[in-house]
């Protein structure tokens, strides 16, 4: 956590710095709490964060009326002091480092005066596998699929999934190209076909919808 936040001496350094791979372990790192909710007994939280910049976060609301669970992912960066997070729409969230857990800051970035809880601890967890809203352009070609997101501009390789590499042949009319899909889907780590890495992948789920002639500008 030390060689993820770094001491920064010079006060003018107020800009984000991308993420290094130096800066973090081969594998994603994991933190999990309960965070206050207004009208629910707490919010689940688990974050994690990766080598490759990006994170995911899965949100259970207990005690909820119906059982709600929500999943989001996006780039992170960070200032001298600061974990700042920006999802797919562009909102951002801010933790800072205390000792080996994550404490979540307000909108601005400033610390929370309050007694309830606001800081996550490190765990050993694997990602969530909740559901999220994609949208992004789709390429098929020798036994291999790839996913560019459309938010991020991170491009992932995508789980083999037969329905969908047929409806992208169907989508492509008979052109090699890119195909804009629209999904629901989670990560995954899944060894690269040719050099057996894990590798962050994209599983598709549910709701995919191709969008012939569009792209990420639509």
């Amino acid at each position: 956590m030390l060689a993820l936040f770094g001491c920064n001496n010079r006060a003018e350094v107020q800009t984000l710095q991308p993420a290094s791979s130096a800066e973090l372990k081969p594998m994603q790192q994991s933190w999990r709490g309960v965070l206050p909710c207004a009208d629910c007994e707490g919010i689940e939280t688990s974050l994690f964060l990766e080598k490759d910049g990006t994170w995911v976060m899965n949100e259970r609301y207990l005690g909820a009326r119906e059982p709600t669970v929500i999943a989001s992912w996006g780039t992170w960066a960070r200032t001298a002091d600061k974990l700042v997070l920006t999802d797919s729409d562009g909102e951002k969230r801010y933790f800072h480092a205390k000792g080996e857990q994550l404490e979540m800051l307000d909108r601005e970035g400033k610390r929370i005066s309050s007694t309830l809880n606001y800081t996550l601890s490190p765990v050993n967890a694997s990602l969530p596998t909740t559901p999220i809203a994609m949208k992004g352009m789709y390429f098929y070609m020798a036994d291999a699929a790839t996913f560019t997101d459309c938010a991020t501009g991170r491009r992932f390789a995508v789980s083999s999934n037969a329905r969908l590499e047929r409806d992208y042949a169907v989508a492509r009319d008979g052109e090699q190209k890119a195909v804009l899909l629209r999904t629901q889907a989670h990560f995954t780590l899944e060894p690269n076909p040719d050099s057996g890495t894990m590798q962050k992948t994209l599983v598709v789920d549910s709701h995919s919808r191709f969008e012939r002639d569009k792209d990420c500008r639509d």
